[in-house]
């Protein structure tokens, strides 16, 4: 048997369950059999991501303001937020309607977070730069559909070329999306082309 041949064999399919190569790895005695699962950068051994950029970045303080510009608190270093965060904002003033608040923008260049209710997170229209296709990309607009974040959900898109730039209009409105994370777009489970998200227009209120 070709020596290609005995690889491919060997990779498991592509529906195959994790706790099924969990499996194989442990009949294997690969030591990452019982390894868990990473949702956080890889090289931070405690998951404290915030506790590292501090310590490397230092102290920046700045304002946290609602979406109308009103100071509402004031954070350590505008690194250690996301977009769509709720949790450990450090705000003191309530939002008039007593809802929570979350992480709308981030700006590094004036060291200021931006919150407001989770709604005004609802993105509908993406641009994305520096498109690689893995393929000739169509002429015009096309139906696909994309994924947005790592581990997230693909949504129904249409996409456009516009040089090595993807317009994206979502046909339902997404949350969470960043300038800086990979926009990928999918015809099934065929990969056509990736971007880096440059600016994400939010649904009027």
């Amino acid at each position: 048997m070709h020596p290609r041949a005995a690889r491919a064999r060997d990779v498991p399919p592509r529906d195959t369950a994790k706790a099924d190569i969990r499996r194989e790895a442990e009949r294997r005695g690969l030591q990452v059999a019982d390894k868990p699962d990473s949702h956080d950068i890889c090289f931070i051994a405690d998951g404290d991501t915030r506790g590292f950029l501090a310590e490397r970045l230092g102290t920046a303080k700045g304002p946290i303001v609602d979406a109308d510009g009103t100071e509402v608190g004031e954070h350590d270093g505008a690194y250690a937020y996301t977009i769509g965060q709720r949790k450990g904002l450090r705000i003191g003033t309530p939002a008039p309607d007593g809802r929570p608040r979350y992480v709308l923008d981030i700006s590094p260049v004036t060291n200021t977070v931006t919150v407001g209710p989770r709604e005004a997170l609802d993105v509908r229209e993406i641009t994305a730069e520096r498109a690689i296709w893995l393929s000739e990309p169509p002429a015009g607009p096309f139906g696909c559909r994309v994924q947005l974040r790592a581990h997230g959900e693909v949504h129904d898109c249409t996409a456009e070329r516009d040089g090595d730039v993807l317009r994206i209009r979502l046909a339902a409105p997404a949350r969470g999306v960043a300038s800086g994370q990979a926009a990928v777009l999918y015809e099934g489970d065929r990969v056509l082309a990736s971007a880096t998200i440059a600016e994400a227009a939010r649904v009027p209120a």
